[in-house]
């Protein structure tokens, strides 16, 4: 017969491990809920990008895209609106001189 105190020291001993197991069980599943929270979150981003990636801001018809002297410039193919991204606009006219502005812009309008 098994005396107590050794009775004891086995339920400590199987408590303990099952303490150890459930936390392992809830790291692990923490864990996978966050990867697919993560993953989740990056293929929404992806899916609002490609609903709206080179999409007029104005009338949300497709935008081409148009190279002057090196400068892309995205222009609706349905409204005609002219978009520009970040410092494009200083490149196109803080680095050229008023010749190079004027014809740039009736070429940009189509005039």
């Amino acid at each position: 017969m098994i005396d107590g105190g050794r009775l004891k020291a086995e339920d400590d001993w199987f408590l303990k491990n099952e303490r150890e197991l459930l936390e392992a069980a809830r790291v692990a599943r923490e864990k996978r809920e966050k990867e697919r929270a993560e993953l989740e979150r990056s293929q929404e981003l992806e899916r609002i990008k490609a609903a709206h990636f080179m999409k007029c801001p104005k009338c949300g018809h497709d935008m081409a895209t148009e190279d002057d002297c090196g400068v892309e410039i995205d222009r609706c193919s349905h409204c005609e609106g002219i978009f520009l991204d970040a410092g494009e606009l200083e490149d196109l006219f803080l680095k050229r001189n008023e010749t190079q502005r004027r014809s740039f812009m009736r070429k940009l309008l189509r005039i």
